[in-house]
């Protein structure tokens, strides 16, 4: 049951965007002589007051909860065992199954995972009317990806302020791009995100 389950996300997943290949692997860099500028906009700064806050705070709790009763049940069916957590992370719920043999709910570079949470999402959408942002993380993957992200971004900061030369990565989800906008930046480089998604990759350029 739990084989039947993982193909079919890992079905699904094929229609999501794309994941690294490897963190440490030199094809996460692309080499190309023209750099499109295009600006990733991502504006999470939100101008509420304190009962706004408050009744956010409120929809994202709720929409954890309906996320983890749905991928519990899907546990349910592929007789997998794991404990889920419930947290809300800036503006998303975030939603934790931690376990021992959750691999399956992963997938190669967390194909398997990024459908899942597709569908978790989903699954939230019908229950609310609203568009579910909540992060799924499966057995720490996204915790051990954040991190491996974050040392990424800091050796193509550091090259390319060695060599002078921009850097163009490989197509990314929002989750590492963000995360390798925020490496950059603490390097003190400029990175900004050209393309369509799926196909949407981080450029890192030198200063000035």
């Amino acid at each position: 049951m739990g084989d039947q389950l993982g193909e079919g996300f890992g079905a699904v997943a094929g229609l999501d965007e794309q994941e690294l290949d490897s963190v440490v692997d030199e094809d996460d860099v692309l080499d190309e002589e023209d750099v499109d500028e295009d600006v990733d906009e991502d504006d999470d700064e939100i101008d509420e007051d304190e009962l706004d806050d408050e009744a956010d705070m409120s929809s994202l709790e709720e929409e954890g909860e309906i996320a983890a009763d749905y991928i519990e049940g899907l546990l349910d069916i592929a007789d997998l065992d794991g404990d889920i957590d419930m947290d809300v992370e800036g503006d998303r719920a975030v939603v934790s199954v931690v376990g021992a043999t959750l691999d399956e709910l992963v997938g190669d570079d967390g194909e398997v995972l990024e459908a899942l949470q597709e569908l978790t999402r989903l699954a939230v959408h019908r229950k609310t009317g609203i568009r579910a942002r909540l992060m799924l993380d499966v057995g720490g993957f996204r915790a051990r990806r954040r991190s491996e992200l974050a040392d990424l971004g800091r050796s193509i900061a550091a090259e390319v302020q060695r060599t002078g030369e921009p850097k163009k990565l490989r197509a990314m989800s929002p989750f590492e791009r963000k995360i390798i906008h925020d490496a950059v930046a603490s390097a003190g480089l400029r990175s900004e995100s050209e393309g369509e998604e799926p196909n949407r990759r981080v450029v890192v350029f030198p200063v000035g």
